[in-house]
């Protein structure tokens, strides 16, 4: 990161040297990653290969941190609306009853608790205790697992399981 900074302060772009800096603070962290991304995109490397990029081609990656100063305000307006977007799901989200958001998290912790029972504490449980319980049928809990997918993640999820299971 630091030959980006350096790169963005020898070609004059200040947004980019102050997101990349941190001297925005620590709700910077999403804007440099966008930042980050932009000039990755710029240059046409991946971000994680940039900082090594930088050291390769610096003329490449200059051009790119002056194209994405160049975009700094639709960056920042962009940032800002996702900000906005954020925080008016949140407020929304608190005027609801407890019971229309609270069906989310108990269904996926009631899910890992019987994925659990089913493949690990059962087993355990019969074997300390020298009993024989019965597991839950596997395709009972896939097809409750299913049908919590299809409720919470929308059924695109479900319909492109069943698309890429039926073309195989």
């Amino acid at each position: 990161m630091s030959a980006l900074i350096a790169l963005a302060a020898q070609v004059g772009a200040p947004f980019v040297e102050k997101v990349l800096s941190q001297k925005l603070g620590k709700a910077g962290g999403a804007l440099a990653t966008e930042v980050v991304r932009t000039i990755a995109d710029q240059a046409g490397v991946a971000p994680e290969a940039l900082e090594g990029f930088a050291a390769d081609h610096p003329d490449r990656v200059r051009q790119a941190i002056t194209d994405t100063e160049a975009l700094a305000p639709e960056i920042i307006v962009l940032h800002t609306a996702e900000l906005d977007a954020r925080q008016a799901i949140f407020e929304a989200e608190k005027t609801e009853p407890v019971w229309v958001r609270a069906w989310r998290p108990l269904g996926m912790y009631g899910l890992g608790v019987l994925w659990f029972w089913n493949v690990i504490f059962l087993h355990v449980a019969n074997a300390y205790w020298k009993i024989a319980l019965p597991p839950m049928p596997f395709e009972h809990l896939m097809g409750i697992s299913a049908l919590y997918m299809s409720l919470y993640m929308g059924g695109h999820t479900i319909k492109d399981v069943a698309a890429k299971w039926i073309s195989k």
